[in-house]
């Protein structure tokens, strides 16, 4: 593989340029990813708020079903 010299100016100026800006963009860095955990945990609570609704709905109707049974199985039969 032949040395490709605008390739290796590019890797180094990129290299340099982090190394001279990089008490600039620590900062930067630090609060993009704290923004997305921020949203990773809102987005993970709605879900869990979402799937305990969900959960009581189908408990409820359970409940619901089986209590039908209990009060009149003829009338069930019935029907």
């Amino acid at each position: 593989m032949r040395f490709h010299l605008p390739s290796f100016l590019i890797g180094y100026a990129a290299g340099a340029t982090t190394a001279v800006f990089w008490s600039r963009l620590r900062p930067l860095a630090l609060e993009l990813a704290t923004a997305a955990y921020r949203t990773f945990d809102i987005v993970t609570a709605r879900v869990v708020a979402r799937r305990e609704d969900f959960e009581d709905l189908l408990a409820e109707a359970r409940a619901r079903a089986r209590d039908h049974f209990r009060k009149s199985p003829e009338a069930v039969a019935t029907n």
